[in-house]
Order: C-alpha cells, then sequence, then structure tokens
C-alpha cells in the first residue's frame, strides 16, 4: 500500500461517518423551518441563531454552517537519535458541517462532522528532510445540547467520537470518545458579542491498535471574546489547546502539562461569511503538544 494515497478501509469508514454527519446535518437544517416551538414570548437571546455578532465558534450557542480550515504545525517527533524523527510539519486540511436544530424554546441541539486530510513532513536528525507522507486522518462527529438559564448564562453537554480511519503515522490507531461541556457568560458591558466560556473535555482511547499509546488528556478551552467594532472578534483560547496527559508518555514529555497562548482574530464579513486567523505558541510544555501552530478558517453560514 503507497503511503501517499489513502487506504480503502479507513476512507470507508470515514466516508461513511461524514457522509452520516451530513446527512444528519441536512435534516436538522431542513427540519428547522419545519419545527413547532411554542408562541409564547421568550428572551431575546432565543435568535441567537441569526445573531450578526455570532463567530461561529461558540459551543454553547452553535450555528449551522460548513467550515473549511487549513492548520500548520511543528511538534516533536519520536527521537533524537540519527536515522529517527527529530521534529515534525503537520498540515491539515478539515473539513467540517455544523447543524443547529431548535427543539424547545432556549434548548438546542448541535451535531457535527469532520473530515481531516494530512500531510506530515518528518525532519530526521543527521538528514534534511524524510519521506512526506500524505491522506485522511482520524475523522469524528460530535452531538451537544444546549440551553439558555437567562440573558447571561448558558451551558451546554456533549460527546464526540473519533474512528481510526488515517494510515499509519496519520492516526492514533485509536478509537476515542470524548465527552465535554462548557458554560458561557455574556459580557454585553465590555461590547457587543462578548463572552467569557470556559470549556473542558475528556478524551479516552478504547480498542483499535493494541499497540498505539493509549490517550487519556483533559483538554481545556477558556475561551475569551471579545467583540470589536464593524464585525471584527478577537478570542483568548478559541482552541482547547491546554492539555493535560494522564495517557501513555510521548517524547520529550516532562510532566502533564502543556500550556500555550493561543488566540485568534477575525470578521464576519458578510451575513453568511466568517473568516479567521489562529495562532499558537507554548508557554509551559512539559507535555509538548506543539511548537507552534497556525490556522485559518472560512465559515459558511446557513
Amino acid at each position: 500500500m503507497h503511503r501517499d494515497n489513502v487506504p480503502d478501509f479507513g476512507a470507508g469508514i470515514a466516508f461513511r461517518i461524514f457522509v452520516a454527519g451530513a446527512v444528519v446535518c441536512s435534516a436538522l437544517a431542513t427540519s428547522r423551518a419545519f419545527a413547532q416551538v411554542a408562541p409564547e414570548k421568550v428572551d431575546q437571546q432565543q435568535a441567537n441563531t441569526t445573531d450578526e455578532l455570532n463567530n461561529g465558534a461558540d459551543f454553547v450557542r452553535p450555528m449551522t454552517l460548513f467550515q473549511s480550515s487549513i492548520e500548520a504545525r511543528t511538534a516533536p517527533g519520536g527521537g533524537s537519535a540519527s536515522q529517527t524523527t527529530s521534529v515534525v510539519t503537520t498540515g491539515t486540511e478539515n473539513l467540517r458541517g455544523i447543524a443547529r436544530i431548535d427543539v424547545a424554546p432556549l434548548w438546542a441541539l448541535s451535531f457535527r462532522a469532520d473530515l481531516p486530510f494530512e500531510m506530515k513532513m518528518p525532519i530526521y536528525s543527521g538528514q534534511i528532510e524524510g519521506q512526506t507522507l500524505q491522506g485522511l486522518s482520524d475523522a469524528d462527529v460530535q452531538v451537544a445540547v444546549a440551553h439558555e438559564f437567562d440573558r447571561r448564562w448558558s451551558a451546554g453537554v456533549g460527546a464526540r467520537l473519533y474512528a481510526p480511519t488515517g494510515e499509519g503515522p496519520l492516526s492514533t490507531g485509536k478509537w476515542q470518545i470524548m465527552p465535554g461541556g462548557a458554560v458561557r457568560y455574556d459580557l454585553t458591558e465590555v461590547s457587543p458579542g462578548s463572552y467569557l466560556e470556559p470549556l473542558a473535555q475528556y478524551a479516552v482511547s478504547f480498542d483499535g491498535n493494541p499497540s498505539a499509546k493509549r490517550i487519556r488528556t483533559l483538554e481545556f478551552q477558556p475561551s475569551l471574546n471579545i467583540g470589536l467594532p464593524d464585525r471584527w472578534f478577537f478570542t483568548f483560547y478559541p482552541s482547547a489547546d491546554i492539555q493535560m496527559n494522564y495517557g501513555d508518555k510521548v517524547k520529550d514529555q516532562t510532566g502533564k502539562l502543556f500550556l500555550p497562548f493561543d488566540a485568534w482574530i477575525g470578521r464576519k464579513v458578510t451575513e453568511n461569511l466568517i473568516i479567521t486567523l489562529e495562532v499558537g505558541v507554548p508557554i509551559i510544555k512539559d507535555y509538548p503538544v506543539y511548537n507552534y501552530k497556525v490556522q485559518t478558517y472560512v465559515n459558511l453560514v446557513f
């Protein structure tokens, strides 16, 4: 099997996961037009699905959208001795679909499907570079429920399932389940569209390749979003990149904590188009996740 090609077995699983997610997303998006909600007066934030200040990344206030993102990052490789990988540069293009359905006043369900494609270029000790690997990485699907308590407070819980659809270094080799939840507090006194939304999730691996590393990772995302004029926004920690590793150790690991500086800036260009640029660099790298990362996002809102 040629490494530059996506394996038939992994691609088949990923295709079925993504298509199933896309079908569910489409069905739910369509059903929004026919959903029967009691015609009672509801608090103003009930209209958050069309909130012009929503940046598309809010776990508690999801939007129906299609997202394409491109990420570049470097991370430690498998070793420092001659002929072993010292650094790996990874480029990832991810396709994501999210669908939201309002099931009752102030209650919403969201469904998400991800299909990532990776290109890894290892740098070997004593050499310039090794063979570039490219293909499908591990696909995932997620379901979540969210509730708005009042104009300030909202919360949501959900779970994500990863399938080992990649080949070799492009995959963790394990199935993973990742439950999580978030609480949102509006900061309208700071500026319209500002909010604080801490999120925590825990990844647990099961089944899959018995020789692959066991995954037990606690992830934090203390998002602070600042609404700026002209539909710009700036967010501290838009991704769950603060991590504690309770599973098998990785190369160069000296502790459990990975704490980066992570932020993005973006703009809602039109009612249906959001563009964002994210940058992350480590502050504490006892558990090395990356040396740096740069990621761009394009969201098409429906």
